[in-house]
């Protein structure tokens, strides 16, 4: 199923590609030898995977003709990585000033955010603090270090419950002074600054919205979001490979940046979830071509997208459909008190949430609420436990449901 209306497009950027780029002319090799053009043959091309992505990379995506150190020289690309919250962290090849080209245009599909911000606006950043290569912060950079053009980045340690009032109360401090238009959040240390914020009577008096992106935007993340600082909060999802591609767009669907990339649902189920599968179009220099992006996605009765989350979190349920992050969340819905959870599957009908609870936590009745809902869709093998903490992944993301065949 394709997501995108865009085929045209796709055709006059993939089809050179197919000839030009190592990787694609070997897979590509079989529709040449049927005598298949384009469009038969894209159809007919097999899923990528990151593995494909590292595999000699990173001649896999270079002609035999170009130099990554011209193209670094010359500076028009630049080296990154993946996260590896996933799998081990992939490297990247971006085309220089890609990264804030194509996020722009995807904000522009909000036509209240579209109407408000200019693209020099202040923002300040509130994420999972990345590794480069081998090289990763020890202690606190300076504040000078941590500005990028018009972002300011304030947090430098990846496990947020573990911040004392002193790093939030710098945290805190910084971002006032920066007057931020808005915040650029992973969900789960965005809310943790603004439960601070909360409690310190600290107000954004600047601050027009909030902007989650990083992982999957829980309904208890947004309403915290949402009631602290008292703006409109926007999902904006995607991933370093391949862009920023869905857009919340102020009205309470998602859009496709379709300049961006060309999207499809693969493998889908009766319940019309699907494998994400992504085509993008604006990175010339490692362009994917039916890229599985390893998220699951549904188109719904009214043609809104729905985004459900990493295949690999959906929980298998003998004899009866999958169970996908976005499943798990909704039981959510309503419930109050609760800051952060993480549903773990310890055996194959037995599962225990963890959750944090907000100040004296969740009234008997929510959680009352929260256990029917979860039994609901799990039976009766769920036992609900509060906690102080909970760890994120190695990478600095969390995950909200851990499978048992995950670990």
């Amino acid at each position: 199923m394709h997501l995108s209306s865009n085929f045209s497009a796709v055709e006059s950027r993939v089809a050179p590609w197919l000839n030009q780029v190592p990787l694609y002319q070997r897979l590509a090799a079989p529709c040449r030898e049927k005598g298949l053009a384009f469009p038969a043959c894209f159809g007919q091309l097999p899923l990528i995977t990151k593995l494909d992505i590292r595999l000699d990379f990173p001649r896999n995506f270079l002609a035999a003709d170009v130099e990554l150190d011209q193209l670094l020289e010359k500076k028009q690309v630049e080296l990154e990585r993946t996260s590896g919250t996933s799998e081990e962290s992939t490297p990247l090849l971006l085309g220089m000033g890609w990264w804030a080209e194509q996020e722009w245009r995807a904000l522009q599909l909000n036509s209240w955010i579209a109407g408000r911000i200019k693209k020099e606006a202040r923002r300040v950043t509130v994420v999972s603090p990345m590794c480069s290569g081998e090289i990763c912060y020890r202690g606190v950079p300076a504040h000078s270090e941590r500005i990028v053009g018009s972002s300011l980045v304030v947090n430098i340690s990846r496990h947020p419950f573990a911040w004392t009032d002193s790093a939030l109360g710098r945290m805190a401090e910084e971002t006032l002074a920066w007057e931020p238009a808005f915040l650029d959040v992973d969900p789960v240390y965005g809310v943790l600054l603004a439960l601070y914020c909360e409690r310190k009577g600290l107000a954004l008096p600047t601050l027009q919205f909030v902007l989650s992106s990083y992982e999957y935007l829980s309904v208890l993340h947004r309403r915290i979001l949402e009631r602290v600082f008292k703006v409109p909060v926007f999902n904006l999802y995607g991933s370093t490979e391949t862009g920023h591609l869905i857009m919340e767009d102020g009205h309470g669907g998602m859009a496709v940046s379709t300049e961006t990339a060309f999207l499809e649902l693969a493998e889908i189920d009766d319940q019309g979830i699907g494998d994400l599968v992504v085509t993008t179009l604006s990175n010339e220099f490692m362009p994917l071509i039916r890229y599985a992006i390893g998220d699951l996605a549904r188109m719904d009765s009214r043609q809104n997208l729905e985004l459900h989350g990493r295949s690999r979190d959906a929980i298998a349920r003998p004899g009866r459909p999958r169970l996908t992050v976005a499943q798990v969340d909704h039981c959510f819905q309503g419930v109050e008190g609760i800051v952060h959870y993480q549903l773990r599957q310890t055996a194959t009908e037995q599962f225990l949430l963890y959750y944090v609870p907000e100040r004296t936590g969740p009234a008997p009745g929510d959680l009352q609420r929260l256990a029917g809902n979860l039994q609901a869709q799990l039976g009766d093998g769920v036992e609900l436990r509060a906690v102080d903490y909970l760890a994120c992944e190695s990478s600095g993301k969390f995950r909200l449901v851990l499978p048992r065949r995950n670990g």
